[in-house]
């Protein structure tokens, strides 16, 4: 079968017009999906691109970030420049022109900068027991000052049920309702547009019969449209009705220092805060 994205395996190139012909091909349906824009489509990549990958994920440095917490708990990341060569070179493939091109026909935004610092991008990994609750994501990157405006998963898990937990939620922006879930199944790519209400996560709990971990490829995309009148926010996680979910109150604290601060001031005071968990 021919992959969606059909990137050739060993070059990992494609053509502009091969790539925008692909993204203009699901414009439509991502354009008008609800409650914000996303797409799912499955056979991406080519699969003997992802057999390479898989092969070099079984052995992993350090992860760069680890969280163990209410809110997201047992899930690693592990940047692109310090995994395997092809993952490695796959990751700048995506920060590539093609690729651009293919979101911006896609998602309609146009301008899209790709992250040479891929800051909370990479593999990442969550094993038995762990989630991640849904959620809104940080909306600007600081290096670079520009605005979050998509995100990319293509999930690595062969053979995975829904009964294993950690399916990708699409969440309602007042948070009454879901109204989608893709499971992670391997070679599904997801993406989305963000903002401060477009919620999501992964809350279910992994739970492999195997004790597999959940994987996958996280990419985030920017655009040059930030300025002085926004205001800027880390994840913003929301409860789901009726759940156990529990509440970042860390994060409601610091929103409320800075509402309450001048900003010169509460630049100051953001470092030592974080050092000392508040």
């Amino acid at each position: 079968m021919t992959a969606y994205y059909n990137i050739d395996p060993d070059t990992l190139l494609i053509d502009n017009e091969t790539a925008k012909a692909a993204g203009a091909a699901k414009a439509e349906i991502y354009q008008v999906a609800e409650p914000y824009h996303h797409a799912c489509i499955d056979n991406f990549l080519p699969e003997a691109l992802l057999e390479k990958v898989l092969e070099e994920l079984k052995t992993l440095p350090e992860p760069e970030e680890g969280y163990s917490r209410a809110q997201e708990n047992l899930k690693f990341s592990f940047i692109p420049e310090r995994l395997p060569a092809y993952t490695k070179n796959l990751f700048y493939a995506f920060n590539s022109r093609p690729f651009i091109l293919f979101l911006e026909q896609m998602t309609g935004i146009k301008g899209l900068i790709p992250d040479p610092y891929f800051m909370g991008a990479g593999i990442h990994k969550t094993l038995n027991g762990g989630h991640l609750d849904i959620h809104a994501d940080f909306n600007l990157h600081g290096p670079m000052q520009v605005e979050r405006r998509l995100n990319v998963l293509i999930y690595l898990n062969r053979d995975w049920k829904e009964e294993y937990g950690g399916s990708f939620e699409v969440w309602d922006k007042g948070m009454t309702q879901k109204m989608n879930s893709f499971v992670p199944k391997f070679n599904r790519m997801v993406c989305f547009s963000t903002g401060s209400d477009t919620f999501h996560g992964n809350p279910e709990p992994v739970n492999h019969p195997e004790g597999e971990a959940r994987q996958s490829i996280a990419l985030y995309y920017y655009t040059a449209t930030w300025d002085a009148t926004r205001k800027e926010h880390t994840t913003l996680f929301k409860p789901r009705p009726g759940s156990k979910d529990k509440a970042d109150r860390l994060v409601a604290r610091r929103a409320l220092i800075q509402d309450i601060l001048p900003p010169i001031m509460y630049r100051k005071l953001a470092g030592p805060l974080s050092r000392i968990g508040f």
